[in-house]
Order: C-alpha cells, then structure tokens, then sequence
C-alpha cells in the first residue's frame, strides 16, 4: 500500500459550491489519508491550523504536519446569529433593523456579500443585546453571563473552549501593565477579498445613524477611528469619511435616504500606527527646542494632540484595519533570539496599541474592532506562532471565500511529467535547496542568487509563458472587452535573490558612478569625498523581453525596495530619500490602475510578500521563491492575487464565475484548488465584456428622476383613489390552500381503520376561521393600517393632529377599501372571509397606499416625488461595468451594449427597439442595468425596489418605461400599482418630460 504522504492532495473541478451572497450550504472535505476532497452538505466549522511535531514527506507533507482546532466562541455565536436573523433582529433598535433590512434586500442593485452581514450583525448582537443583558429567543449558545465573564477576560467553559494549543476565548484585551483599563475588543476574520473596508463602512453607519436619531444614547459613538499599517491603507482607507469623494456610503448604498442626514452628523479620522509615536519631550506647538522639557504626555494631551478635531471626552469606536498587528507582545525567553524584523513587529504593535490603551484613558474606547484576515499571533510575538487572537468572534476563511467563489481560485502544480507524486513546481524551494554544495551557499547557508536563478529558471519559464499567453490574449482582446494586463510577481527569500531575479527579468542593472565637477581634479574630488550616484542601464532580460524588458521610461518589471518603501512610511529628514519612497509608493499601490504610475507595471520582484493593502486584482501569477513553514504564510502571499476582476454571478447558476491565479512554488494544501500541469496552455478564460455609455453618442443620453419615495402633505385630510385603475388581487388556494388531510405516520393513534386496513384520512380546513370571521371585519382592519400608515408620513404634527386626521381619514379610506374588495378581487370561488388572512390583507394594503393620492380638486397639495438628495438626477451617462452575460452591440443607444440574461427577448426587444428608431418611433433607448434607476415599493411591511427592463425615449417627447413579463409572480401587481403611483408624482412634477409604462 503506498504512503499516505506521497499522495498529492487531489484538486477539484470547480471549487466553487455556494452562493456569496446566502450562508454557505455546502464544503470540500479533504481526506487526510488520501488527499481526495468531497463535498459535504452543511457549512464548515470555523477552526484554524497550527504545526504539529508530526513528520511527513511528499505534498502531503505540510497536511499532516498540520492539525486544526476549532473556534468555539465563533461557532456558538454563529448558531445565535442565524437564530437571531430569522427572528427579525429582535431586541435590535428601529434605526438598526431598518439599515439590516436595507443591507439584506436582494433586489440591491449591489448586493452585499452574506460574510460581510454576518460580521456586522455579530457585532451588533454583542452590543445591542448581549452587552445590555438581552439574548436572542430560545435557548442561546452564549448566555449573558458567559458574555460578561468573556467581556472581563475571564475563561468559561475550560473544558471546552481551552484547546491546549489556542489561547483562551475571551472578549476583552486585559493590558499587561496594572492600572490600565480593559480594552472591549472584538476581531472579524475576513479572507482577503471579501470586503473589509464596506464591512467598516457598515458598522460607522450603524453607530453614526443610530447616535443621530437618538442624541442621548452613548452605545453609539458618534467618532470613529480607524488605524492602519500604512500609508497606501490610508489613502484608501479616506472613502470611509462620510463626505469623501467616492465614499462607499453612497458607492455601496450603504445608508438609506432617510437616514443620510444621520451619518453626516458623526466624525471620521483615517490614521495609520506611525501616529501614535511618542511626542518628544523637547517639543512644543510642533516646534522643537534645545530649552523646553515637556515632559512625557499625559493621556489626554496624547489624545488631544493625536484625535484633533475627534477629540471629546466621551467614549470612540476603533476600527484596526489589518488588525493583527495590534497585539500586546509577551516577553520572550532568554534563549529565544529575535530576528530583526521580529524586533520591528514588536515595536510596531507596541506603539499601535499602547496609543489605543492612552485613548482609552482619556476619553474612553466603547469597542474595538479589528478586521484581518490572520488575526493570528506572529513569530516573535511571545505567543504561540499561528495561534489566533482570543477576542475573534466571527470567521469567514480563505476556504469559505474560494467556495463562495468571492475570490479567484488558486491553480496548483498537481502532476508533472517526471511521474512524481510531488510536482517539482508545488515546493519549489525544496527543490532549490536540496543537496547544495559548498560552492552553492553563502557563508549563512542561504543558497547563491545565481543558484536559485539556475535551478528555478525553468519554473519561471514556464511560469511567465503562460502569462505571456494571457497578456497577448488581453492585448486582442474584442472593443468592450476588459484589457486591463495581467501581473505576475515573484516572492524571494532575500533582498539578493530579488535583486538577481529582477536584473534577468529586466535587463536593467544599476552601476555605482562617481560625479566629478569638470572644474576639478581627482585629488581634490577624492578630498571631498563625493558619494557615488547609481546609474542605471537598459538591456535585454532573460524572460520574454519584448513583454518584460525595462526601458527608460518604460520600466515594465518592478523590484519593490522594502527599505526604501518603509522611509515612505517614516519622518526621514532626507527629502531625497523621501521623495524617491514616496514615488516608489506611489507606483506599488497604483499597479493595473488605468491613468496612474503603476499602469504599465507587468512583472513585480518583491521579497517575503506584498504590503497588506496592495489590491491589485490583476494578478494572475505568482512564483514563490522562499520556504514556506505554515499554511497560514502560504495564506498571506497567495492572499496578494486572489481579487477579483468581476463580481457578476452567471444568471444561469447564480454563482460567481471562477476566475484564477497560477500559483508555483507555494505549497497551499489546505484550500480547495483547480489543478493544472506545468506545461500546455491554459485553458481560455471566461469573456468580460465592457458594458459602458459612449460619449460620441451623447445625444442618446437619457436622464430619470432618482425617486426615493413620495411628498404626500395632507392639509385638509381628503383624498381620493381610482379605484377602477388599481390591480386585481385574486384569492389563490395553491398558495394558501383551504384544505388538507392528516394521518398518523407512527404508532396507534385515535382513528378507525378504514376497510382496506389502514387509516383513514382525517379532513382538516378553515371553517372555524370563517365562522369567527366576518368581511366586514376585514374592510375594517385593511382601512386601519392604511389610515396608520398614510398619518405616520402625511399629516405632520404632534399626536393630537394625528389622531383627528385619522378620524376624518378612515370614513373616506372604509368606502375606497370596500369598493375595492367589491370591484377588484377575483376570490375565484373560494370563501369571502380567505381575504382575511394576512397575505391578501397586506397585498391589499400595499396596494391602495400607492393608488391613493391627495384629492387636489378639493384642494390637497398634489402628490410629488421625493428624490434622493444627494443624486436628485440619473443619467445613462454613469453606465459602467463589466460582465460575463453575452451582449449584443447597439446603434441607437448611449449604452454600447445590451446584456443578455437570456438568448431569446432582450435580444428579440433590442432588435424591435432598433426596428423603431429606424422607423422613426424610437430616438434612443437603453437596457436597465446597474444604471441605477428604479422604483420604490412595499411588499409585505417590507421596502423594495422594482426595476423595469428598457427605458425608451419616444419622437413624440414621452418616455416610455418598458417592462417585458413572461409571467406574473406574486408581487407583480404590487409592482405595476407602484409604476402607476411613480408616473403619477413624476408627470405632476413634470421636470423631465412625460413618461409612460408599458407591460
């Protein structure tokens, strides 16, 4: 029987199994005896790895010397979330449940990701119930007390949420020095990817709108801080700022209309840890003196000095983007020898959270929040390597987002041509470094950079072939098809090995050279002793240089300098250095980005990984060229190419198209993986198509109004309803069925046995609800909350004004509600009183607030349009994204395509649209698509949007929207009656011309 060990881990056809945008209902199991993965039904528990003294070889190896362990709190917090979530967020406050509402509506036309909901709704079940004593209904995994016990740094439960290994769950970070108070402190494990930053973007909105709404409440801040690594972070990191430009509240939706006012009213500041440095003590007003001795800062000049404008003396939110570097080193051994960078890790995280814990003490610190996808203690750290940070509470790895498809899908080495069940291309540098000779090594034993090159050529080759052929394939790619150039990078063990590599790649060598004034001899040079300047020269690389050959100004390969990018990051005195970093910076965080310094970058040589935060999400392969102790390392490089280009889902599945990086030389057995031999092409990958307005077709442009809801200002309380123009509602028993028959399934129950010796079947109906029930009772109930609800909008004014609207209302609303039920409702045979059950009392309700309008010949103000007032105007002219749906190119649009969900009627509609134009009827039109226009509705207590297929500009002035319907579902009609109520605010308001609807 052949070793476990030598068994490669077995690749999968699709990894991707599960919906993003729902809880995952399914994962890849991997055998540990064989590496063969099956799906199993369900969702993966959350668990982390860590290194075992477990030895084995072959691709096997790095699985056996694994072992996983679960994370308890995160579990049992899942399981009281998803309760929670079906309850309707019970015990969560109205502003609350109204934006979980609005971030959980699938007609969004950006649908958030299910991991970035549950994360935000983990954070508030902790804050809004169990901190306030509350829990969810039934039995909790996570009781109150176990909660307070967690919040105080106290363990419960040893028994089992004490794995030897982990550390212990607990929800405050206990500071080492005494004195100091606790820190509340909560970690979401996010894989790279799925969207940290909307996740923040999220939880400011859900403290801001809340403290706005009710200004006395102190469980919601109303300033945030948010701390990151770096400099690059914290520009990106500015759309967290409520009136930055492209601010995610509005790119995102994140804020309902009504809400909007409420976020403007809270403070954003976007810093990064280098802030928190201690002031010198010699230092005042900026300035520094030979004479002045400050002293150390107190905690509320610390706070002051840092916050600025934030500061206040009431409690803040804390939000640490890649959060794992803020932890509280322990004290190492006396044996155990720091590496430098271990050294640096360590100053790093001192001063991130000291400066949080002296913020606590001056004004206070009500939660803080780290977001990371390696929440996980560090070499170095005075803690277990990969152990995870005690405070985490709600995870959504690697895996769950491969499986989600969220993220591209690594392809690894899984077989070569050597037969070998260990690909040479999987663990690379064990190929490099094995049996090295004297002459081979540098005097520490690290292998010569000619060596590496001569013994990983062939990889690379291979490698940068394959990216040749989709960069070609990019460059020919169709008018509207994405072009952006696909990256490789390359992660070397040492600045040497980068710096070789680089020079193949790139034919570029940098030479010292002194400079030497003319007017001068080489004496009195020599006596000024002039520093050389580096001259850099331009050849001919090793790997395919007509693609990767730098030139003067046209440097295509990139070596990142980690020093150099770290003085970006410092106060270095030296402008020089500084301006030289900043560009360098500059450059490395702009790389695939159209119009900036990194555009025209195709190769990236960089040493251990990428800066957190690089989002290019053109990689599309990578080469690792170092050793690879854990998974969670492998995690962190192949985490720099797993962003997505496209975030459409096939219409056909509802799944996100796979979309892949070709990774060598990282050997990553944990995660569900597409395999692929070392040689042949790839396989051609999925079309995108560029869907975009054109601006040469300006003249097609047409604009809507972006309606969020209606201006209905009652003055004299009367209104009127056409009631002939309303829709039907009809009494449908297969979806409410009228009757049923029971048996018993198990054992003796009461009964007779009917003649062929089972038993009989026992009727059951509604006779008792129709008995108790009266339709007059029903006309009464369906006027009641239609005369609530039109006085929580449309009569302003204290109590006392509502209550005589609603006595003037409800007369006028009984006989529109009657003449409705008597004129409007196909009952289709069945009993009178069925329109009592509340699915036709709700339709019906939903129904007549929208036709119902102030009665303007009695003189009503005229119902009007509320428009958002942030983007009063639409315009097809915002028209940009890109797709995998098929398209069909168009002439008479300001939209250059129409994307098809089907083969058959949007293309059969475009085509008669064109037909029109060219006749003379149509002067342009366009395909309703992440344009943005859409019409607001209720269905069910719950607030919609329904948006119409084509938009059509008609020669006679009129624009007509145009819905196609092969057949009608439950809410079409609540649909069509809210077109109805749409065109008549927006023909009232009359800014934009006539518009029509046309089913």
């Amino acid at each position: 029987m052949a070793n476990p060990a030598q068994i490669p881990i077995q690749p999968v056809e699709n990894p991707i199994l599960c919906s993003p945008y729902v809880e995952p209902s399914a994962y890849w199991l991997y055998d540990r005896g064989t590496g063969i993965p099956t799906a199993v039904p369900g969702r993966r528990a959350a668990s982390y790895w860590y290194k075992t003294e477990r030895t084995a070889t072959g691709q096997m190896a790095l699985l056996q010397e694994e072992d996983s362990d679960l994370l308890p709190l995160v579990n049992a917090l899942r399981d009281d979330v998803r309760a929670w979530r079906k309850s309707g967020w019970e015990n969560a406050s109205e502003v609350t449940k109204t934006l979980l509402r609005h971030w959980s509506r699938p007609d969004r036309s950006r649908r958030l990701f299910f991991c970035q909901l549950e994360a935000v709704e983990t954070m508030i079940y902790l804050q809004e119930l169990l901190a306030r004593g509350k829990t969810r209904r039934g039995k909790a995994e996570l009781s109150v007390e176990d909660y307070q016990k967690l919040a105080a740094g106290v363990s419960v439960r040893p028994d089992e949420w004490n794995p030897a290994v982990a550390q212990r769950p607990r929800l405050g970070d206990v500071p080492h020095e005494p004195g100091l108070k606790p820190l509340l402190r909560h970690a979401c494990k996010m894989a790279t990817g799925s969207g940290k930053t909307v996740v923040m973007s999220m939880l400011i909105a859900w403290a801001f709108c809340n403290r706005g709404r009710v200004p006395g409440d102190p469980r919601f801040p109303r300033r945030v801080l948010v701390i990151c690594p770096n400099l690059t972070i914290k520009e990106r990191l500015q759309v967290l700022r409520p009136g930055a430009e492209d601010n995610y509240y509005e790119k995102f939706d994140i804020v309902p209309t009504s809400l909007r006012p409420e976020l403007a009213k809270g403070k954003v500041l976007v810093t990064n840890w280098h802030h928190f440095g201690e002031a010198s003590e010699k230092s005042e007003g900026g300035k520094s003196y030979l004479v002045v001795n400050k002293g150390k800062e107190s905690p509320k000049a610390f706070a002051r000095n840092r916050l600025g404008d934030l500061w206040d003396d009431e409690p803040l939110l804390v939000l640490n983007d890649e959060g794992h570097h803020a932890y509280r080193p322990a004290p190492v051994g006396e044996d155990e020898q720091l590496t430098p960078d271990q050294k640096a890790d360590r100053e790093e995280a001192t001063v991130w959270i000291s400066g949080i814990d002296r913020l606590n003490q001056a004004c206070g610190v009500a939660l803080c929040v780290d977001l990371s996808a390696t929440p996980f203690y560090i070499g170095g750290s005075g803690y277990s390597e990969g152990s995870p940070f005690p405070w985490i509470v709600s995870d959504f790895s690697l895996v769950d987002a491969i499986e989600s498809g969220i993220t591209k899908i690594p392809r690894l080495p899984a077989i070569d041509n050597t037969g070998r069940p260990d690909p040479k291309y999987f663990k690379l540098w064990e190929h490099i470094t094995r049996d090295l000779k004297a002459g081979q090594k540098l005097p520490g034993g690290k292998p010569k950079p000619e060596v590496v090159w001569a013994k990983a050529e062939d990889a690379l080759q291979t490698l940068a072939g394959q990216w040749k052929l989709d960069f070609e394939r990019k460059q020919q790619a169709r008018p509207g098809e994405e072009r952006e150039p696909p990256v490789i990078i390359l992660v070397c063990d040492n600045t040497a090995i980068a710096e070789h590599f680089h020079a193949q790649i790139s034919g570029e060598v940098v030479v010292e050279a002194e400079e030497a004034d003319e007017d001068e001899d080489d004496e009195a040079a020599a006596k000024r002793k002039k520093k050389p300047k580096p001259v850099k020269h331009y050849g001919r690389g090793q790997v395919f240089p007509d693609f990767l050959s730098n030139t003067k100004g046209n440097e295509v390969t990139l070596r990142i300098d980690s020093n150099l990018l770290a003085a970006a990051e410092s106060e270095d005195p030296n402008a020089t250095k500084k301006e030289a970093a900043e560009e360098l910076r500059r450059i490395v965080s702009t790389v695939g980005k159209p119009g900036a310094p990194g555009e025209k970058v195709r190769c990236v040589v960089s040493v251990n990984m990428l800066s957190e935060g690089w989002d290019a999400n053109n990689v599309t392969h990578i080469l690792g060229l170092r050793a690879f102790g854990s998974q969670l390392l492998c995690e962190q490089v192949v985490g720099r190419g797993l962003r997505r280009m496209d975030y459409t889902p096939d219409p056909q599945t509802g799944l996100l198209t796979p979309e892949y990086v070709d990774v060598f030389g990282v050997p990553f057995s944990l995660i569900p993986f597409k395999g692929r031999e070392p040689k042949g092409p790839p396989p051609p990958p999925t079309e995108r198509n560029e869907v975009m307005a054109l601006p040469e077709r300006a003249a097609f442009e047409i604009r809507f109004p972006v309606v969020e809801g209606y201006v209905v200002a009652l003055t004299k309380n009367l209104v009127r309803c056409d009631v002939s123009a309303t829709e039907r509602t009809r009494i449908n028993p297969e979806s409410t069925p009228v009757a049923t028959f029971v048996r018993p399934q198990v054992g003796i129950q009461t009964g007779h046995i009917s003649a062929h010796g089972g038993f009989e079947l026992k009727l059951m109906n509604r006779e008792e609800f129709y008995d108790s029930t009266h339709p007059q009772t029903i006309c009464f109930e369906i006027a009641r909350e239609v005369v609530r609800l039109l006085t929580e909008t449309a009569v302003a004014g204290k109590q006392r004004l509502r209550r005589a609207a609603r006595s003037q209302l409800f007369p006028q609303v009984l006989r529109i509600v009657e003449a409705y039920v008597a004129t409007k409702v196909d009952f289709g045979g069945q009993h009178p009183c069925e329109l009592g059950l509340d699915t036709y009392v709700h339709r019906i309700r939903d129904l007549l607030l929208a036709a119902i309008e102030p009665d303007e010949a009695l003189g009503e103000p005229p119902l009007l349009p509320r428009l958002n007032r942030y983007k009063p105007i639409g315009s097809t002219a915002s028209v940009h994204f890109k797709t995998v749906k098929p398209v069909q190119a168009t002439a008479r649009s300001h939209v250059n395509f129409v994307a098809c969900d089907t083969a058959s009627w949007e293309q059969a509609a475009m085509f008669q649209l064109e037909a029109a134009a060219v006749a003379g009827h149509v002067v342009c039109y366009v395909r309703n698509e992440r344009m943005e226009f859409n019409i607001p509705y209720d269905f069910e207590g719950v607030a919609r949007v329904y948006e119409p297929d084509f938009l059509v500009k008609l020669t006679n002035g009129t624009t007509l929207i145009v819905e196609i319907k092969g057949q009608f579902y439950d809410e079409t009609e609540m649909k069509h009656q809210a077109a109805d109520q749409w065109l008549r605010a927006v023909n009232r308001w009359g800014q934009l011309g006539r518009w029509d609807f046309l089913v």
